[in-house]
């Protein structure tokens, strides 16, 4: 337990009483209180005060740590962070130093320039990492600490605001969120927010020739003092952080070693600050449509025109009504099955599916040649379509040999680890929960209404365009492919189009399937987080009416503006393919 500091506590910084220079204090936890300063002879003094309290005894145990840096050139400016563990200090020639107090007097500082304009004012934001810079030419700059690839720490320039027109004399940070107040020496005030780079306000200082400014505790006011009096400011901010940039541009947060697309709305501490880029759910959302439709529009449309002109009518009267079934089943089912279930089997077998991009293709063509090469009179005692069995069961066949054999192939062309592979060579982490996994549920969610629709568009061409065809001699693969598709091609574009704003808008199998993680990453192999399901996630968390309650609300109007867009333009082709064959 630590006791309160003392009404009155003597820091001695230089036994020799000489005057200081540059000066520093803060209260660095209960009882703890720290001060620097810059001495005579250039040297820098820090002082650590601490007091601790037994709970049991009620004993008070002082302890006091002292120690001196090396000389520097004089200091305009030094700061000590919350923790009182890093010094920073500002010089005439615009040198910004840095020394990491847990090295003691051995610290060496670490220097960097802001330019040459010397620097006046210097304040930490929120969470004592970002650092606002303020200088005699009126420039203003953010710089903390970024985690370098030998796992050092330099200390870097992020962003700058417009210049002041003045020399910058006070600084004041919110305790709420990253907003500062600035005053130069022309008397002018502003406002700024630093992550998302916006000035809020500009303005005159009520209080001329200011010497002190501050927020209040809620940040809904600021007090300018001087020697004829204090002023009360009136702040209005409520989202300060939002901006276009914010929103779908790359911004360089702390901790990162860069700028990033970054979704993250809560966190675990007070000084956290809301990340939220929309942009990796936009093309999350973009990339799971992608993989379902990469799978469903080929079966879907490919299978529609098999069972349309094809397939015997009795056997289309069972298949059509069994395939539109599959468009009923709840996709909760669908995601729990995919996320469960399919993405463990996936894992475990994914050489065994890569396997079977080869094997299928070979198989249905050569068990389709097996089918010509019987005798005709073979052959005319069965219906017509009814080869598509042959096909299912030599296919069955195949997918279980794959599955089989996934062990010896990823044995044979991966060394035995798959995943260990695809890292080494491509870079790539292979996570359970990935895009694959996402494309093969949602495809299945998204292949009966291609399936339907198309069958439709098919079934809908003139008889006498096909009995035309096959009069003047053509076969009945010249005929599907050169006069059928052609002409049901406005239907099928639109089957693929409402395909398309299916898997838009689904949102229960991608967030039960990806892991839901919000990341910008266009590989296959991880997740990511959709539009949709960011909005059922977050909005039942979301402050009425605050930024965050905001921000979902935007993404489900960007949702509608996408479908919309995508939907027009659909009908807009779907339109001028109907004019063109027309007059087939």
């Amino acid at each position: 337990m630590a006791p309160d500091l003392p009404p009155a506590l003597e820091l001695d910084l230089d036994p020799e009483r000489r005057p200081l220079g540059a000066f520093t204090a803060q209260v660095a936890g209960p009882g703890t209180i720290a001060a620097a300063a810059q001495l005579a002879d250039s040297t820098l003094s820090f002082v650590r005060y601490e007091s601790t309290e037994n709970a049991f005894t009620g004993e008070v145990e002082k302890h006091e740590e002292r120690f001196r840096l090396a000389a520097v050139p004089p200091l305009t400016t030094l700061l000590l962070d919350a923790e009182a563990r890093h010094l920073y200090a500002g010089t005439p020639g615009g040198e910004l130093l840095w020394w990491d107090l847990a090295e003691g007097e051995e610290a060496e500082p670490q220097r960097v320039s802001t330019g040459s304009a010397p620097i006046t004012a210097m304040t930490f934001l929120i969470g004592d990492r970002s650092l606002v810079v303020g200088q005699q030419s009126g420039a203003l700059s953010i710089w903390f600490p970024v985690r370098q690839s030998d796992e050092s720490f330099d200390l870097t320039r992020i962003r700058d605001f417009p210049a002041r027109p003045a020399a910058i004399d006070l600084l004041a940070p919110s305790q709420r969120n990253r907003t500062f107040l600035v005053h130069d020496a022309k008397g002018g005030l502003g406002l700024y927010y630093s992550t998302s780079e916006r000035v809020l306000w500009q303005g005159s200082s009520p209080v001329p020739h200011a010497t002190s400014l501050a927020f209040s505790p809620k940040g809904d006011s600021g007090f300018v003092a001087g020697e004829r009096g204090l002023a009360l400011l009136r702040i209005d901010n409520p989202h300060p952080e939002v901006s276009w940039k914010a929103l779908f541009g790359r911004v360089w947060f702390e901790g990162y070693e860069g700028p990033e697309y970054v979704w993250q709305s809560t966190g675990g501490t007070d000084d956290f600050e809301a990340k939220l880029s929309l942009t990796p759910l936009v093309v999350g959302t973009l990339k799971g449509t992608f993989y379902s439709l990469l799978l469903a529009v080929p079966l879907g449309v490919f299978g529609a025109m098999f069972a349309s002109q094809f397939l015997h009518p009795r056997l289309l009267a069972w298949i059509k009504p069994t395939v539109e079934i599959m468009a009923s089943l709840p996709s909760v089912v669908l995601g729990f099955l995919a996320g469960l279930w399919l993405a463990p089997i996936l894992e475990r077998t994914f050489p065994g599916m890569l396997l079977m991009l080869i094997v299928l293709p070979l198989v249905v063509w050569l068990s389709g040649l097996g089918w010509n090469q019987l005798p005709l009179r073979l052959r005319n005692r069965f219906p017509s379509g009814v080869e598509i069995f042959l096909h299912l069961i030599v296919l069955a066949i195949a997918l279980w040999a794959c599955v089989v054999l996934s062990p010896a192939f990823e044995q044979l062309v991966f060394g035995g680890n798959f995943q260990a592979w695809l890292l080494e060579a491509t870079g790539l982490r292979y996570d359970q929960r990935n895009a694959i996994v996402v494309g093969l549920a949602m495809g299945f969610a998204v292949i009966p209404i291609i399936f339907a629709i198309s069958e439709d568009a098919f079934s809908n061409v003139p008889k006498n365009l096909v009995a035309g065809s096959l009069a003047l001699g053509a076969t009945r693969w010249q005929t599907v492919t050169r006069v059928v598709l052609p002409t049901a091609s406005p239907g099928i574009f639109s089957a693929v189009m409402i395909g398309f704003g299916r898997a838009v808008g689904e949102t229960m199998i991608v967030l039960m399937a990806t892991g839901n993680t919000p990341i910008l990453d266009l590989s296959p192999f991880n997740g990511f987080r959709t539009l949709s399901a960011n909005i059922a996630v977050e909005i039942p968390e979301a402050p009425h009416g605050g930024t965050l309650y905001r921000a979902l609300f935007l993404a489900a109007l960007i949702l509608f503006l996408l479908t919309f867009v995508i939907n027009t333009f659909a009908e807009l082709v779907r339109q001028r393919l109907r004019r063109r064959y027309a007059q087939l």
